[in-house]
């Protein structure tokens, strides 16, 4: 049984290892992995995973417009590969310190009245990956707005109408994820930015160099989220959690009203019955040296803070016509390490006489009228949308339109589409397994932290382990534990030796032993008259000799003793104890 259960060992050692080759090989396949874009399993608005070289030009359209009417759209674009497939393209801002943009209309508008009436999502999502550490500047998608004119790539600018600003931003230790809709007031029909609460955990992304995945998901019911990797870190309503709210107040400060001349806020004022007192010496000061302090018994008074160098040494070629008398450079001087050199001072103490400038105390103002504030009336754009989904509006471009100063920002696999479950199958075919590779990768990722991230995406690898090491453990209970006692053979027998204890088998032998003895004890009667003479005549002819020796046995019997004593001793014969 012990050389099965080692045997088990080591089955379960090969199995393990065989597995973790399994996953090593399968992690350098995944590297080697030919690279297929993502398919698409729905409905999409847009959906670019960038698979041209010539993406800029014909998807994509540069803008040739001015920013504020001076500073020209000069940054420059670029598709490139990705670092852990050249295979797989991205959208590359290429400069920093200037400005960019670039825009693709969408292959269908997006109407968020038809989605709201089919009950159904709005979901942006795409990759953002920052292969430098972001400094300062934005990474976001402006959804440009429908309007009057047709849209056009060329014209696209900072001032361009977006019915949805979303993605990340960050400049020094300020950093956001942007959820901002522009929304219409359907009374004055003006257009009002209304952000959303700030979102939390996604400040990494900006530093380690890795492709992180951007989502906001519209639910028709008014609520969002945004995920980060797929992690939501941000979630409320349109309804109440934006600013300011998107449903403006019934009532609102009266603009024409002003706070009467004879209004007195002032809820305390200077006691004017108060007078300083006689005893009140402004002019002290608020600090005195203390008289009671005396010079410390090493303080060094005589001793300068800085000295000649006492070790250095004038230079052979130095030549004291031409440069004049050598001095030795100053140092500190090493006996005032502790500051205890030059004229002592007194330390200085607070003042108890100190009582600064004299003010009257304040008292409550019996005039006092309360915090003003304007009377409200009936705001005249008062409206209540109920839903404000159905109501955002319509979408008809995606854009880019930032200034950085962080360069090599890769953009990629965006899309809009009307299903969070589409947006999810589109990301496992493209970020997922890049995000993967891209760990599996790193230089800092060991074969066990490389094992630990494929087993984290493949659970099945730990039922593996898991049965790898419990199979042995079960057999062994099974067959080498068992028993009603629950301890073995082998343990009862070491037991025994070690402490004499009496075992079930030790009866048995005893009995055996004594049956052996009594058979030996008794012999058969006919040999028994045999030896008997044999016996008798041996010793009638052993007398005789013994007479005739006595005689010259008695003469050598001292020297004999003697002798004996000097030999070694006789071993005693012991019997072992049972």
């Amino acid at each position: 049984l012990q050389h099965y259960f080692i045997q088990s060992n080591l089955s379960m050692l090969r199995m393990l290892l065989g597995i973790l080759g399994v996953v090593i090989l399968t992690i350098q396949a995944q590297e080697n992995e030919p690279f297929k874009l993502p398919t698409l399993n729905g409905n999409a608005f847009f959906a670019d995973p960038f698979a041209s070289s010539e993406s800029i030009g014909s998807t994509w359209g540069l803008s040739s417009a001015s920013k504020d009417g001076s500073s020209k759209f000069d940054g420059q674009w670029a598709i490139e590969s990705s670092s852990v497939n050249p295979s797989d393209l991205g959208l590359v801002v290429k400069d920093k310190a200037k400005h960019h943009a670039i825009s693709a209309k969408v292959n269908k508008k997006v109407d968020f009245a038809e989605l709201h009436d089919a009950q159904k999502q709005f979901v942006v999502q795409y990759e953002i990956k920052y292969q430098d550490n972001m400094e300062c500047g934005g990474s976001y998608l402006k959804l440009v707005a429908e309007s009057d004119e047709a849209f056009s790539p060329d014209t696209f600018n900072d001032k361009s109408l977006y019915s949805i600003m979303f993605g990340p931003d960050k400049c020094g230790l300020d950093s956001k994820i942007h959820f901002i809709i522009n929304y219409k007031n359907a009374v004055n029909g003006k257009v009002e930015e209304k952000h959303a609460k700030t979102s939390s955990n996604f400040k990494e992304i900006f530093t380690d160099g890795k492709s992180h995945l951007i989502t906001l998901v519209l639910d028709y019911d008014n609520s969002f989220e945004i995920f980060v990797d797929q992690n939501s870190v941000n979630s409320g309503s349109l309804m109440s959690d934006m600013s300011p709210a998107i449903n403006p107040p019934a009532e609102i400060d009266d603009p024409s009203d002003e706070k009467p001349s004879d209004w007195d806020d002032k809820e305390k004022i200077p006691d004017p019955m108060a007078t300083k007192p006689d005893d009140w010496d402004e002019d002290a000061p608020k600090f005195i040296e203390d008289t009671e302090a005396t010079m410390p018994e090493d303080w060094l008074e005589n001793e300068e803070d800085i000295v000649p160098d006492p070790e250095a040494v004038k230079p052979e070629e130095w030549d004291d016509e031409m440069d004049g008398e050598w001095e030795a450079p100053m140092v500190e001087n090493p006996k005032c390490e502790a500051g205890n050199c030059g004229p002592w001072t007194p330390p200085q103490i607070p003042n108890p006489e100190y009582k600064g400038k004299w003010a009257p105390p304040l008292i409550d103002n019996p005039n006092y009228s309360g915090i003003w504030a304007p009377r409200k009336i009936e705001n005249p754009d008062f409206f209540e949308d109920p839903t404000p989904f159905a109501s955002l509006l319509p979408i008809t471009a995606v854009g880019i339109e930032m200034w950085t100063m962080t360069k090599d920002i890769m953009f990629d696999n965006i899309i809009l589409t009307d299903s969070k479950t589409v947006a999810d199958d589109w990301a496992s075919e493209s970020w997922s397994k890049k995000a993967l590779l891209e760990k599996l990768s790193s230089p800092s990722e060991g074969y066990v932290n490389q094992f630990l991230t494929f087993a984290g995406e493949n659970p099945v690898v730990w039922v593996l382990l898991a049965g790898a090491v419990l199979l042995p453990v079960i057999i062994y209970i099974l067959c080498c534990r068992g028993g009603s006692t629950g301890e073995s053979a082998a343990d009862l027998a070491a037991e025994a030796k070690k402490t004499d204890k009496v075992t079930p088998d030790d009866d048995k032998v005893e009995e055996e032993k004594e049956g052996e003895n009594e058979e030996e004890d008794m012999p058969d009667l006919e040999d028994v008259n045999k030896e008997g003479e044999e016996v008798a005549e041996e010793e009638e002819e052993g007398e005789e000799e013994v007479k005739e020796d006595e005689e010259e046995e008695e003469e050598k019997e001292a020297p004999k003793e003697e002798k004996v004593e000097e030999q070694a001793p006789v071993k005693r014969r012991t019997r072992k104890a049972d």
